[in-house]
């Protein structure tokens, strides 16, 4: 037998477990609730064959297509909003703090991580209720003479994503940042770049991997997110993952609970491709 031959079936060997893993508990499950979307519901009993009421309904209910459309707005303008305010702080971190103190700064950026999601959706819902701190300080300041609703809006499940997904996108940015050769920004600024102009071609550019690894990062667990929504944003939008609990829980449409799942999984689906040049740069 010769070397090349026993080497692949070594490497075979070696990739075989991960491989009956991510069939047992990725692929047969994705299989399975596909199949489950194919079926319908009559009364309480579930009807296999493959058929695609359930999709039809998906672009055909107002409801259902709302909720995938509020779940893309949420999840673009948490991203967004995310990056302008991660970049810069990240910036900081890497150039500006001391190096005696930035595992200091850091430690405070992924302090988020280290609370509860449920509690930190709880916290968000004590500050931005109508006798939160931010109303009572905007009222005793004379800004406001009453509340104003921001609690089960969509603004308040912003607030807390943003929270959260800021940090994340510090982090990857920041670990693109300290990767970057000091002697790209003396060299632009040897051939007369201002600081602005070193930060807008040089860094900005160089540092887009990072961004848009956790911008895809950001985009895929907001778009997935059932906790947040429900407790900052209750039930006046509701997004996709709660529609999907909301057919599990009060109807028990498993059928349509799975079609809107596969729309979720195609959507991330979409997102990757929409990012793979810049995703393939960072793995690079």
């Amino acid at each position: 037998m010769s070397i090349e031959r026993i080497e692949r079936r070594q490497g075979a060997a070696l990739v075989a477990p991960a491989m009956l893993w991510t069939l047992a508990f990725f692929l047969l499950p994705f299989l399975a609730m596909i199949w489950m979307s194919l079926s319908h519901l009559e009364g309480r009993e579930v009807v296999s064959g493959p058929g695609l009421e359930n999709y039809q309904r998906i672009f055909t209910d107002p409801s259902l297509r709302r909720g995938i459309w509020v779940s893309l707005q949420i999840s673009a303008v948490v991203t967004v909003i995310s990056v302008i305010l991660a970049w810069p702080l990240a910036w900081i971190i890497a150039t500006r703090v001391p190096e005696k103190w930035r595992r200091l700064a850091l430690l405070l950026a992924v302090l988020p991580f280290w609370t509860s999601y449920v509690v930190r959706s709880y916290s968000w819902a004590l500050v931005l209720g109508e006798n939160g701190l931010i109303m009572q300080s905007l009222i005793g300041a004379g800004l406001l003479e009453a509340p104003i609703q921001i609690m089960a809006t969509r603004s308040a499940t912003i607030i807390g994503f943003v929270h959260f997904f800021t940090m994340l996108l510090t982090l990857t940015i920041y670990s693109n940042l300290v990767q970057l050769p000091p002697n790209y920004a003396r060299a632009a600024e040897d051939l007369g770049a201002s600081r602005w102009q070193v930060i807008r071609l040089v860094i900005l550019p160089l540092t887009l991997p990072g961004m848009v690894t956790g911008a895809f990062l950001t985009f895929v667990l907001c778009i997935g997110d059932y906790i947040t929504p429900q407790i900052l944003g209750g039930n006046s939008e509701l997004t996709l993952p709660q529609l999907i609990m909301l057919q599990l829980g009060r109807r028990g449409d498993y059928p349509m609970a799975s079609a809107l799942a596969v729309v979720l999984m195609v959507l991330v689906t979409l997102a990757y491709a929409a990012c793979a040049r810049w995703l393939r740069m960072e793995r690079v």
